[in-house]
């Protein structure tokens, strides 16, 4: 039986999530307990901070090379408050998992430039502060097989959430929204998983403009506009949402930008029009991956909805409407889980396949010519 702490720091940019796990080696694989859970919020200066290296236009050397130490500091400290708040040292963690801050997610070469992918954060400055051994860089791995290096959760939703007789979808809307098939009694060849479009990312993005808010708590303020049939029509038209899977996005296409040109070229919406119009995007987006690559090859019998988008309420009515009662939604606390703590929990389960040996990538899933184990181990300063 081991301790992990699993962190993550994803794309909607509002902090480190923190979970603390108990993981223990059975005949049928890892038992997973989740013990404890804490979010360490990015003030607004690291928020803009991590905006601006994630930017083509604004990034330098520089700021990455030192945004990257800054935020393994960030990230120690996270590791620090769990334990701390659970009576554990942290030096009796068997290890960390973590994901790390995207700054650039390019999952098809572009012109001169490769197929890659960076996180950041620094698992050496983890490791000496804690002194427990971190994994980190999960998704290298994975694109050096020739692999998208995303997604990566859907080998640990296999682990967790599969059933003997429901064929189930994991949908998580976190910043990027990314769905993984789960057909029953279901093989690790089996599984189909892919980035659906946009979750909270734009949503958010609209919220700090026109409300000084980080998030539309529950939809309320989607509840209370128009959507905007012509806005999303032209927005329904990307490239991205005909693609086949595997694919993945992030905000290198739905971020800052893309907002700030829709802004420009749509000048006469409310804001809350706006937070309406782009709440069903995403709804949108979401239900016609299901329709397009999905149905016609399995019957769902449940969807289970994770990440910060399941609390909010108008993206619920909206999805439900678009699938008009297809097949049953539930969320994660409806089976005894954290919607929050999913994706820090789930690389707290890849850090312990890693240490184990085991590969835990799902070529079906990020395109990948073979499975790999993936993650870079960063051993402490002083072995206990």
């Amino acid at each position: 039986m081991g301790l992990y702490v699993g962190l993550m720091t994803g794309t909607s940019l509002d902090g480190i999530d923190a979970a603390l796990v108990e993981i223990e080696e059975a005949n049928t694989g890892p038992n997973v307990t989740m013990l404890d859970f804490v979010t360490l919020p990015f003030s607004e200066e690291e928020r803009e901070t991590i905006m601006k290296a994630s930017s083509v236009d604004t990034s330098d050397v520089q700021l990455i090379c030192s945004l990257n130490f800054h935020l393994g500091e960030k990230l120690a400290e996270a590791v620090e408050i769990i334990c701390k708040k659970n009576g554990i040292p942290a030096e009796k963690l068997t290890a960390i998992g973590s994901h790390g801050q995207t700054i650039y997610h390019q999952p098809q070469p572009t012109g001169n430039y490769r197929a890659s992918t960076l996180q950041i954060g620094e698992p050496a400055v983890i490791a000496y502060r804690s002194n427990a051994t971190v994994v980190a860089n999960f998704r290298v791995m994975d694109m050096a097989a020739g692999g998208q290096g995303a997604p990566l959760v859907p080998y640990t939703e296999w682990k967790l959430f599969r059933d003997q007789h429901k064929n189930r979808l994991l949908q998580n809307i976190g910043g990027i929204a990314n769905v993984t098939v789960l057909p029953a009694r279901a093989n690790l060849h089996e599984i189909l998983a892919f980035d659906t479009g946009p979750g909270n990312m734009i949503i958010d993005e609209l919220c700090k403009r026109f409300f000084c808010l980080p998030f539309d708590g529950g939809g309320e303020l989607a509840a209370q506009g128009k959507v905007d049939e012509g806005v999303l029509d032209y927005c329904l038209q990307d490239s991205y949402f005909k693609q086949k899977p595997p694919k993945s996005t992030g905000r290198e296409l739905f971020g800052t930008s893309y907002v700030n040109q829709l802004v420009a070229t749509f000048t006469d919406l409310s804001a809350y029009d706006w937070l309406a119009t782009m709440t069903k995007f995403t709804a949108i987006t979401i239900a016609d991956s299901y329709k397009r690559f999905i149905f016609p090859n399995w019957h769902v019998d449940e969807i289970i909805i994770g990440g910060g988008g399941s609390y909010n309420l108008t993206l619920l009515r909206m999805l439900a409407e678009e699938l008009k009662g297809s097949c049953q939604i539930r969320t994660q606390e409806e089976l005894g889980y954290s919607s929050e703590a999913k994706e820090a929990v789930a690389f707290a389960l890849l850090a312990h396949e890693t240490l184990q040996g085991r590969a835990s990538n799902i070529p079906s899933a990020t395109g990948a010519k073979e499975c790999v184990i993936l993650g870079t181990i960063t051993y402490p300063p002083r072995m206990n």
